[in-house]
């Protein structure tokens, strides 16, 4: 869990976006069966700047960002 709360950090939401556009500009520039690569860097990249985490729901937890941190907020013990 500390994994999924890092990632909905600004933090890491500004990892998700630099790796997408890594897997994109390397996918791009080496070209022929690599373009998978780039197709695959469009889902971290849209995640980070659109705000929803795609493992989130895997941890029965939402998709949404926001919705996400109040959640998270709500389960810790104080």
């Amino acid at each position: 869990m500390p994994v999924l709360r890092f990632l909905n950090s600004p933090a890491g939401r500004v990892v998700r976006v630099l790796l997408g556009a890594a897997l994109i500009a390397v996918g791009a520039s080496i070209g022929g069966w690599w373009w998978l690569l780039a197709l695959l860097g469009v889902l971290p990249l849209a995640a980070g700047l659109l705000d929803f985490c795609t493992l989130a729901p895997l941890f029965r937890l939402p998709l949404a960002g926001r919705e996400f941190r109040e959640a998270t907020r709500r389960r810790q013990p104080r």
